[in-house]
């Protein structure tokens, strides 16, 4: 496997990432809350795009994986940040986000940020706005008392160690919100749920696909797929996605 690379953004972060040279758009992959670069989807995709000659990008966002800082201190507006300075500084021309769960937030901060970079995007189980709508609309009164008073809380996961959620990060969350206000999204979008995810409901999807605005917005919902969507079937759909929104991106 190719050794790590790591750039140091505008904020001091050191982001470690994995990238490969091909045709254009390049292919973005944007990992889940906790998730890292060396995920299945992530290096399925990059075997991929390697085996197709399409160009690859997958990195780390700070406080993951390898790159720079602590989880715990880092929020949705932070990994933004990162996610467009790498772009910017690691790819040239059209780009395709393909965001998995909190990835999937991230792309749509991305094409609302440089949607004129933007050739389409793919999205896997898609999870934008949780901070608000999963975690402090769950809270219990004591949980929201603990935030306000120790400035965090412990959330027990379905696929490791509990996640620590902090006061900054539902504060900031708030600043990053793409379904209180129009999502403008004039590219080719496929949307992929499955109806097994425990994490990201499909209620999620639809809401997502209902609120936003474009002319080629596409849902597919995978029976029984889960919310790692990461078995043969699943990997299958998304270089699928993929080949869709390139072709129509001509």
């Amino acid at each position: 496997m190719a050794q790590t690379s790591f750039i140091e953004t505008g904020q001091g972060r050191r982001l470690a990432y994995h990238r490969s040279e091909g045709q254009g758009p390049w292919l973005v992959f944007l990992g889940g809350l906790k998730s890292d670069m060396q995920g299945t989807k992530a290096l399925f995709l990059e075997d991929w795009a390697r085996r197709a000659g399409r160009a690859f990008l997958r990195f780390d966002y700070s406080g993951h994986g390898e790159s720079s800082g602590s989880f715990g201190e880092g929020a949705i507006g932070d990994w933004a940040e990162d996610t467009r300075e790498i772009v910017t500084a690691l790819t040239d021309g059209a780009i395709l986000p393909i965001g998995s769960s909190m990835g999937g937030w991230q792309a749509l901060l991305l094409a609302r940020a440089m949607p004129e970079r933007i050739a389409g995007v793919v999205t896997i189980a898609a999870a934008p706005d949780f901070t608000e709508d999963g975690y402090w609309a769950n809270f219990s009164a004591e949980q929201k008392a603990q935030l306000e008073s120790v400035g965090q809380v412990e959330l027990p996961s379905d696929y490791m160690e509990p996640y620590v959620i902090s006061k900054r990060m539902i504060e900031d969350g708030r600043r990053q919100l793409v379904l209180r206000g129009p999502l403008e999204l004039p590219f080719p979008v496929r949307f992929l749920q499955g109806t097994a995810d425990t994490a990201v409901s499909t209620a999620t999807a639809l809401r997502l696909l209902d609120h936003a605005e474009g002319p080629d917005l596409h849902l597919r919902l995978v029976k029984d797929a889960d919310h790692r969507f990461s078995d043969e079937r699943c990997l299958s759909l998304i270089t699928g996605a993929i080949e869709e929104v390139l072709a129509a991106t001509g």
